[in-house]
């Protein structure tokens, strides 16, 4: 054989024999596994830039091991303007054009709800880190779709014990008038209701997120003469109401029962303003020496030198789930990662989790303590840790909620 043919020959058959184990061992191992991250930044700041900084803090660790399946992770991230419609742009334009494998992210209900749908309707694996609706993983709920954080009925579940002990007749309610507030509203009253068949609901101020007229809302309560209150404020709209109650006195003499006031992105802001001995939920993330909250806040605080919030801890671990989801997975295959991630378990700073495969809900748990004043500052005191199993009703109810589930 002509000696120039033969080598010729040698080297075809030698690339042919090589680009067959490529395209048998799929992504190489230099090509970054791309995952896309919708949420609403510009809208909920006080919370999401902490959450962007908790999920950067996971990929730097993820990358430093090594990555996942040997490649190292990049996280595309949009800013869905707390729209819906921007939301499913946004993760249309993920899938499509920038070659996201899988998508997490969502912080309002809505666009939570949305981003769920997108899932069900496209077969996409979807991991909802922060929205509370609990029809993200019960009546909306679908086999593409998992969610890491507590759900409004956990939330609630966690502090109507607390509310029931407080044996008051006369309630008074104030939520933000969207699914989120409603639905903890309503869980609140068939749980009191169901302890204390006697108690009386004597107000109820429904509040346009981001809108409320502080000084009218604060007087209609105290109008109604109520024993104690149950809020579901947050953000600006919670500072507000504080502020104007504290000025009238609305909170004198009166129990609160309080969603998320503890928690750092709104308590923080109330600085000297802090109630003092309202019941709430939140991450007193100082006080709280586990080793696995030790080791997330040491590394947080050298990496950013800033304090975490709850929204660091909902970032950080909605990416290590992935992480842990995908290796356990052995690829990004929507099917094999929905079997993964059905039963996984992983630690979190919060403690151990585990992916319910009846419900694909999280059992990250909540934090429920009392609001106090140190040194100036809102802290949480007297707080205990309940686990997320510990804060669901029974299976055959979740069952019944997800019949209609597709």
């Amino acid at each position: 054989m002509n000696p120039i043919r033969f080598v010729r020959t040698t080297l075809l058959a030698l690339g042919l024999a090589s680009f067959s184990t490529l395209a048998q061992s799929g992504p190489d191992a230099a090509t970054p596994l791309r995952i896309g991250e919708i949420n609403s930044y510009k809208a909920i700041p006080a919370f999401l830039e902490p959450y962007k900084m908790g999920w950067q803090l996971a990929q730097e660790q993820i990358n430093a091991r090594g990555g996942v399946l040997g490649r190292p992770v990049e996280v595309l991230w949009r800013d869905d303007n707390g729209s819906p419609g921007e939301s499913i742009r946004a993760a249309q334009d993920l899938m499509t054009r920038e070659g996201a494998e899988v998508l997490f992210g969502g912080f309002l209900s809505h666009t939570g709800l949305a981003l769920t749908d997108f899932a069900r309707q496209r077969k996409v694996f979807f991991l909802a880190a922060e929205p509370l609706t609990d029809k993200i993983t019960w009546q909306n709920g679908n086999r593409y779709t998992f969610r890491l954080r507590p759900s409004t009925w956990m939330h609630v579940a966690a502090l109507a014990p607390e509310a029931i002990k407080l044996n008051k007749k006369r309630w008074a309610i104030v939520y933000p008038n969207y699914e989120y507030g409603q639905s903890a509203v309503t869980t609140f009253k068939r749980m009191m209701q169901g302890a204390q068949p006697d108690i009386e609901f004597v107000a109820e101020q429904a509040v346009p997120l981001g809108k409320i007229d502080a000084g009218a809302v604060v007087q209609a309560l105290d109008d109604a003469r109520p024993d104690a209150i149950f809020n579901v404020l947050f953000a600006a709209d919670l500072t507000r109401f504080v502020r104007e109650g504290n000025t009238r006195g609305l909170f004198e003499g009166r129990e609160v029962v309080s969603v998320l006031s503890g928690e750092p992105e709104y308590i923080d802001p109330l600085g000297t303003e802090t109630p003092e001995g309202w019941i709430v939920t939140g991450y007193p993330w100082y006080a709280i020496e586990t080793p696995s909250n030790r080791a997330f806040v040491e590394a947080y605080q050298a990496r950013f030198n800033d304090y975490p919030r709850v929204g660091s801890v909902v970032g950080y671990a909605s990416l290590m789930s992935l992480a842990a989801g995908i290796e356990k997975a052995g690829s990004t295959d929507t099917e094999a990662l929905i079997e993964a991630f059905r039963g996984l378990q992983l630690d979190s700073p919060y403690g151990p989790i585990e992916y319910r495969s009846l419900d694909h809900q999280a059992t990250m748990g909540v934090y429920v303590g009392k609001t106090a004043q140190r040194d100036g500052k809102g802290v949480m005191v007297d707080f205990h840790y309940i686990d997320g199993a510990d804060l669901q009703p029974s299976d055959e109810q979740v069952r019944q909620l997800r019949t209609a589930a597709p």
